[in-house]
């Protein structure tokens, strides 16, 4: 039986669409999130970003791999059933941790996230892979907007460097050029959120989000995750995350030391 924040309609949609709403994924450990957000946000780590050119109004602050010295996230990457819904959305054995991330808009930035697909900028390949994007502000206009499908295309979409708008990789003739969705009349699915829920996606599914003209801010936290066939590799230049130091080789599975298993289907009770 599927987890009870699922549905086997669910499960089929993700495997179809690569894009599926989860109410209340993180719903019980709201408070630990934002606690965790401003904990990063006061010693943001070596990857912190600010997204937003000069004479930008607002603030897109965005910061990654941080779970393993925010104690709050650790909590909730243990203690959640994202994990477990992981499991049947990707029809997997194992889940291992790939890494988190965080994006905050403050009120008044006006700055789109881009449309992007993460899977291009990652050393990881398989079809077994989820991002959970969780908003710990109620959305509407700010939330994730995902092209449904979109991880079924035939060739990547072209990874770019968002604040110098060029490509990440050299090799830019093995990507499509990056498409503007509503021009193209594509199947974009958002949803109105409150915290708590989480945006369920595959990491080849492109992806963006508006910027916040609201009165409040637009915490989230994302958590990415992969499963039996995630492999490691090569990409034509440093990958984001980079990961230095990780000694893997390509077709190696993620080494566990550094990708710890959190959910292992033989250690449930039957």
């Amino acid at each position: 039986m599927p987890h009870p924040l699922l549905t086997q309609g669910d499960i089929d949609a993700f495997q179809r669409d690569g894009v599926i709403l989860v109410k209340g994924l993180f719903a019980d450990h709201v408070e630990t999130l934002r606690a965790g957000i401003a904990r990063n946000m006061d010693a943001p780590g070596p990857y912190a970003a600010e997204n937003l050119k000069s004479g930008e109004a607002g603030r897109f602050f965005d910061d990654y791999c941080n779970w393993t010295r925010i104690p709050e996230f650790e909590t909730v990457l243990r203690e959640s059933p994202a994990a477990a819904v992981a499991a049947d959305l990707m029809g997997t054995q194992r889940v291992q941790m790939f890494h988190d991330h965080i994006l905050v808009k403050e009120p008044g930035t006006s700055k789109a996230t881009p449309w992007h697909q993460d899977g291009p900028y990652y050393f990881v390949d398989g079809q077994q892979n989820v991002s959970f994007w969780s908003p710990l502000d109620p959305v509407t206009e700010a939330s994730l907007r995902c092209v449904a499908g979109s991880h079924k295309w035939a060739k990547p979409v072209l990874p770019t460097r968002w604040l110098a708008e060029e490509s990440f990789y050299p090799n830019e003739d093995d990507y499509m050029p990056v498409p503007d969705p509503e021009a193209e009349g594509m199947e974009i699915r958002e949803w109105a959120m409150e915290p708590g829920d989480a945006v369920a996606f595959n990491f080849g599914i492109l992806h963006g989000a508006r910027g916040n003209d609201s009165h409040q801010r637009r915490r989230a936290f994302s958590l990415r995750l992969v499963g039996d066939d995630a492999r490691y590799v090569e990409r034509p230049g440093p990958t984001s995350p980079p990961f230095p130091g990780h000694a893997m080789k390509p077709g190696q599975r993620l080494r566990e030391d550094w990708f710890p298993v959190i959910f292992d289907r033989s250690d449930s009770p039957v």
